[in-house]
């Protein structure tokens, strides 16, 4: 499955991208998954899209919303676009969006439908919203399947016995009825803790489970035939047993879309995902082949056009600092498969070192080796670049590496233990500050 990178713009810059276009859909989101506090502008599946944060307008949080171009005349299929849009968006970032409204306009607008806009907000500030790398849904099946995943989660806390039905209807979507009676009983031994406790319960009261959740959940939530089953609304023990069989029928849909449709999550991508791949096309077959086993190589020639090849090196999504845009990567040593490499800028003042695991495909900063060279003569924009780059990653911040022509390659985060970094912004003074006292000591 496709799941290409996304480029992410924030704040102003994500509103400039739209002014060139006359003609936007507007619509109001309900959502649980943490929404972004600043407006981001994303291209997803060749269109675009800009989420508009929440931040704070006086006293009050603004309502989330989502723009997408549009003219009048392809209303229903930009509306229809981004339904698949805001189905696939909850699902990768493991909750649900959904909308709650529509107006269409000449400009990207707010819409706003109080009672269904309680938005979620995202923790680590205004430019931390990333859904890089979300799968693109191809196969129409699929994307039923999404649509009704999202109708089910939003109304997982609503309306319950409705929520069941959306989650069946994930199944029911995908098989014949025989066939799908088969797929469930496969898979009824396979579901997570709480829906696993469920089944042993009703297997214990001698419940066929996959009968009873289409009988007493499925058909009798679904019809109101006289002298059939049903689900009564004004009978408490009916709504408490499809709770508690809720459990099972989402853990069911879940299952199909992520094993059987293989629709990552970002956690899915973050354990799975091979960070490396985008340059794989520049390496000699059997220097891959080694590294990719674990080995190793002799001859730094193996890497191809990676060695000395040019590279940026930024703190996504910002652009790379002026010192970082135009680095040279050479190779130090490689052994288990794993590459170390190091950046120099044009100056070969600041040397940033990596890891390459092309075994695993991570990309590894390793900052304890990365420095500003005391043997060159050094200025103060070196100092700045580089203190803002490693305090800004010891806070978190996700490094890129760029080689035109090739998606960006990113860095796993550094968690750092044992220590309490200091803001970047006010690490910056502080090496400036000692960076001149040193430069007055010398003169």
């Amino acid at each position: 499955m496709k799941t290409p990178y996304i480029p992410h713009f924030f704040g102003e810059e994500a509103f400039a991208k739209t002014k060139s276009r006359l003609g936007w859909l507007t619509v109001g989101v309900v959502s649980s998954i943490p929404w972004p506090e600043d407006d981001v502008w994303i291209e997803y599946d060749g269109a675009e899209y800009l989420l508009r944060g929440t931040k704070n307008e006086g006293s009050r949080l603004l309502p989330p919303s989502i723009n997408t171009p549009a003219n009048r005349d392809e209303f229903d299929a930009a509306l229809s676009r981004i339904y698949r849009f805001v189905s696939v968006l909850g699902y990768f970032k493991r909750g649900y969006v959904d909308i709650s409204g529509y107006t269409l306009g000449s400009g990207p607008i707010r819409y706003s439908n109080l009672g269904n806009s309680i938005p979620t907000i995202t923790l680590g500030g205004k430019r931390s919203f990333n859904c890089n790398h979300m799968p693109i849904i191809e196969d129409d099946q699929v994307r039923k399947a999404l649509a009704f995943l999202r109708e089910g989660r939003r109304l997982r806390n609503v309306h319950e016995p409705y929520s069941f039905l959306s989650f069946f209807k994930v199944i029911e979507s995908q098989f014949p009825s025989n066939k799908r009676v088969d797929w469930i009983n496969k898979n009824l031994d396979n579901l997570g803790d709480r829906a696993s406790k469920r089944v042993s319960e009703l297997r214990s009261a001698g419940i066929d489970v996959n009968k009873h959740i289409y009988d007493s959940g499925r058909c009798a939530v679904a019809h109101a035939s006289l002298g059939e089953k049903i689900i009564d609304p004004d009978i408490p023990a009916d709504r408490k047993r499809i709770v508690e069989d809720l459990v099972i029928v989402e853990a069911l849909a879940e299952r199909y879309l992520k094993i059987d449709a293989g629709v990552p999550d970002e956690m899915d991508l973050f354990s799975l995902r091979d960070r490396i791949a985008p340059w794989h096309t520049y390496m000699t077959p059997h220097g891959l082949t080694a590294l990719r086993a674990g080995g190793h190589f002799e001859n730094p020639e193996e890497l191809g056009k990676l060695e000395g090849a040019e590279v940026s090196v930024r703190l996504w999504p910002d652009p790379p600092a002026r010192q970082f845009e135009k680095m040279k990567l050479f190779p130090v040593s490689c052994e288990n498969g794993v590459v170390k490499l190091i950046a120099l800028n044009p100056r070969k003042t600041i040397a940033l070192a990596f890891a390459m695991d092309v075994a695993k495909g991570r990309m590894h900063i390793l900052l304890n080796e990365s420095g500003i060279r005391s043997d060159v003569e050094v200025v103060e924009e070196d100092v700045e670049d580089f203190t803002r780059f490693f305090f800004s990653v010891l806070a978190n911040r996700i490094v890129e590496l760029n080689i035109e022509g090739s998606e960006p390659v990113d860095c796993e985060v550094v968690i750092p233990s044992n220590i309490i970094p200091q803001a970047p912004e006010e690490a910056v003074a502080k090496a400036l500050e000692h960076f001149r006292r040193s430069k007055g000591q010398e003169a």
